[in-house]
């Protein structure tokens, strides 16, 4: 599962504010578009991606995955007293994990 860590909205603005045409999603996470009198597309570059990030924050996805994961630590230590075992709690930090690792922006250039 790949997480969408930009939201295409953001992108689009980024390319009508910069003269930029035409944009396309090769794949989750990569965006290319024509730049101002290019005849060939290119990928959004990396910075202007991390600059994007930083202004708009954590995409709905994101806020969901995070969201998620409190509240399923939150239950698994309810459930972890209740039943006084610690396995509850050891899935919710491997679930946790693995949200935690996919929060993670790869560049992809």
């Amino acid at each position: 599962m790949n997480m969408k860590h930009y939201c295409d909205a953001w992108i689009e603005e980024w390319c009508q504010e910069n003269g930029w045409t035409d944009l396309f999603i090769e794949r989750c996470n990569s965006y290319w578009a024509f730049p101002p009198g290019a005849v060939m597309p290119e990928p959004i570059p990396t910075q202007v991606l991390r600059v994007i990030k930083a202004e708009k924050g954590l995409t709905l996805e994101e806020r969901y995955w995070s969201f998620t994961a409190v509240i399923a630590t939150m239950i698994a230590a309810v459930v972890t007293y209740w039943l006084k075992c610690p396995i509850p709690l050891v899935a919710a930090f491997a679930f946790n994990a693995v949200t935690v690792a996919q929060l993670e922006v790869e560049d992809a250039y």
